[in-house]
């Protein structure tokens, strides 16, 4: 099997080692030739993986024609936003029958999709050829190959299993899932809870707070995700308490940094502007609250960090 990893960020530069180590032959496609030169040249990406060595076996082009040629597994990692937009340029590189993995946890704008449903759309590729990887998978650590599981789900079972062959490492342990709606939606929502744990943190507020946010945060994780049909037992693992605990709870979480910045009292566009890296959060917040409301179910932490995101809500704390 050839891989191709489409996006040079911290995570995608990780999941490509991830596939390196696990003797799968991969390529990485970055946007920026600089990344390109340096993982090529140096065998690093310095600006987002700073100290990390990367395997020799890796490579990196900015053409994505010549990444994806031949690619048996294309994992996709662009911000969540952009995704339908590249695959309109990228639909017809695609090898016939590849599997198409995503990365990104997020919830598009406007039609509220979930990334394999972009995908699926984007793409036309049928849901037994779309998986999800998600799980508490903080890029840095992973890149020093610290120790770490996740869930690879896909509706077409030998598909999953396919995928967790291509990444299993001994550092990193993949776990095979048919659960493609809860895997999204505990990655996608558990970003906007760590905003909110960040703000709180931000303010000075303690363990206590974040408990009940979190505690609170997987309530609304899992109500969306029984509206919607996904499994509560996923919800309760690793792609949706696992990841929830690890992004509230870690400093290497963007969202977390982001909501931590909002609650010292950084003004909103001032925290947008010195993000090198994308929040996945911030723009989700709003889809997934209008996804709740489609469904009827309550979210009230969500709520109020779309209002302070979009709506110019502000993060004071009240008493």
């Amino acid at each position: 099997m050839k891989a191709a990893v489409l996006g040079a960020g911290s995570w995608g530069t990780t999941f490509a080692q991830v596939l390196c180590d696990a003797g799968t032959p991969t390529v990485l496609w970055s946007r920026r030739p600089e990344v390109a030169d340096a993982v090529n040249g140096g065998h690093g990406n310095p600006a987002r993986l700073p100290g990390v060595p990367l395997p020799p076996s890796l490579t990196a082009t900015c053409d994505p024609a010549e990444a994806l040629a031949g690619a048996d597994l294309v994992a996709l990692a662009v911000p969540a936003q952009s995704l339908r937009a590249n695959l309109a340029d990228w639909a017809g590189l695609l090898s016939p029958g590849a599997l198409l993995v995503s990365l990104m946890k997020g919830v598009e704008l406007g039609s509220c999709c979930r990334m394999s449903e972009v995908i699926a759309q984007a793409a036309g590729a049928p849901a037994s050829r779309i998986a999800v990887v998600s799980g508490p998978n903080l890029a840095l650590e992973i890149a020093r190959r610290q120790h770490a599981a996740t869930v690879v789900a896909c509706t077409d079972d030998e598909a999953a299993e396919e995928l967790q062959r291509a990444c299993h490492t001994p550092y990193f342990r993949p776990y095979t899932n048919h659960d493609v709606i809860g895997c999204e939606l505990g990655g996608a929502v558990k970003n906007v809870i760590a905003l909110a744990v960040g703000i709180a943190m931000g303010m000075g507020l303690g363990d206590n707070t974040r408990a009940m946010l979190i505690t609170r945060g997987l309530a609304e994780i899992s109500r969306l995700g029984a509206a919607l049909g996904a499994d509560q037992l996923t919800l309760s693992g690793l792609a949706g308490l696992g990841d929830l605990v690890a992004s509230c709870s870690s400093p290497l979480s963007r969202n977390r940094t982001f909501g931590e910045r909002l609650g010292r009292g950084t003004p909103l566009e001032e925290v947008l502007a010195s993000m090198t890296q994308t929040a996945e959060g911030v723009k989700s917040s709003q889809s997934i609250c209008e996804l709740a409301r489609r469904h009827g179910v309550e979210m009230p932490i969500t709520e109020v960090i779309a209002a302070v995101l979009l709506a110019g809500r502000p993060a004071t704390r009240e008493r």
